[in-house]
């Protein structure tokens, strides 16, 4: 799911493994979920933990579903064709939920990285999601299929220009926009669904728009770690950054972060900014939508949210450091302070928006109208 990105997780990892041919334990499936959630997002196991527990469980297991799709598509190792009969299988697990998984065990070892394991394993994952309500797993369903089948579609040979040297690449703003629907629009609309069964009966008016603004909260979390890790995707050979962005100022994708193109740099990532800003400054409408007495979704919510727009803050006030190929991350203290502050201020529509106000200053981000 969208979160502030951090590194892949690059340690080998030692789980037991399942004791066939013992009857498969739920409690061992569920304390495997959620040995493994911190392993592949230690923020996302921070935020999760704000969540009351029936939702704790249900979004680790969506989540942990989201990120053996999201793996399978990153996987170097495989080739595009490989990636997309993967993909397309793993959906109809989901789908009809079962634990036969003996092609993804073929093509993951289990032996490297905490992704690789959890892939490995996806079984355990795939069992304790069918042990979710029928409601949940309702919630979580369609949105995983719909993710896996936008992976499929942009899983092909990437686009390339100027030979076989340049740099793969998005081709347009549309593929973008598309790209981000599928990996984190879906997941913005996985929460609401999920999110709006506690609802009480007075709030449930509130469904429709919610799910108006819940593509946005994914893209706007997922648009802003675009922008964060451009350079770190620059230096392994491929982007995000569309073609069509970057030929517009005048420069090729391979030269976004070359000597004497800060200027036109600065241009391409201006309007990725200014997109991200747009979705960030709807995620903070849709988060406000849910009441207060949802204290622990609004928490859930506005962390992820507030962790974004200090990034995105940093990213634009810092766009020399950003456009020579640096480093833009909060602090683990500024993680922190944010944490405390979002406990204070997520009862009230007032301070929620005061804040968002203030960590975002260096992107212009305003709350907008209420």
């Amino acid at each position: 799911m969208p979160a502030p990105a951090e590194p892949p997780t690059t340690h080998r990892v030692r789980i037991e493994p399942d004791s066939a041919p013992t009857v498969p334990s739920p409690e061992r499936d569920l304390a495997y979920c959620e040995e493994m959630l911190p392993r592949v997002s230690r923020t996302f196991a921070l935020c999760i933990k704000l969540l009351p527990p029936d939702l704790e469980r249900s979004v680790m297991v969506a989540y942990l579903l989201c990120r053996i799709a999201d793996t399978i598509e990153d996987a170097e190792h495989l080739p595009a064709g490989g990636k997309r009969a993967l993909l397309r299988r793993f959906a109809e697990n989901v789908a009809a939920p079962g634990d036969d998984v003996d092609y993804l065990q073929e093509a993951f070892s289990g032996d490297g990285s905490a992704e690789d394991h959890l892939c490995h394993h996806a079984n355990r994952v795939l069992r304790a999601f069918g042990r979710l309500n029928r409601d949940e797993q309702e919630a979580v369903r369609p949105w995983v299929e719909e993710m896996c089948a936008g992976m499929v579609e942009f899983s092909r040979e990437p686009v390339t220009a100027g030979g076989e040297s340049a740099m793969p690449s998005l081709e347009r703003l549309e593929d973008l926009d598309r790209y981000c629907y599928y990996v984190a629009g879906t997941v913005g609309h996985l929460l609401t669904a999920l999110f709006s069964l506690k609802l009480a009966q007075r709030d449930r008016n509130r469904i429709p728009q919610l799910e108006a603004y819940a593509t946005s909260f994914g893209l706007g979390l997922q648009l802003t770690n675009i922008i964060k890790d451009a350079a770190k995707d620059h230096r392994l050979g491929w982007s995000f950054i569309p073609r069509e962005l970057c030929e517009r100022e005048g420069i090729n994708v391979d030269e976004l972060f070359g000597p004497g193109h800060a200027d036109a740099s600065r241009r391409v990532f201006s309007v990725l900014i200014d997109k991200a800003r747009a979705h960030l400054q709807d995620a903070l409408h849709y988060t406000t939508l849910f009441p207060a007495t949802q204290y622990r979704i609004r928490l859930f919510c506005l962390t992820s949210l507030y962790f974004a727009v200090r990034t995105l803050s940093l990213a634009a006030a810092e766009d020399g450091q950003l456009v020579e190929g640096g480093t833009v991350k909060i602090t683990r203290g500024e993680v922190y302070r944010i944490l405390a502050t979002t406990c204070v201020v997520a009862p009230s529509n007032r301070m929620v928006r005061w804040y968002f106000r203030r960590l975002g200053r260096g992107a212009s981000l305003q709350p907008g109208p209420q």
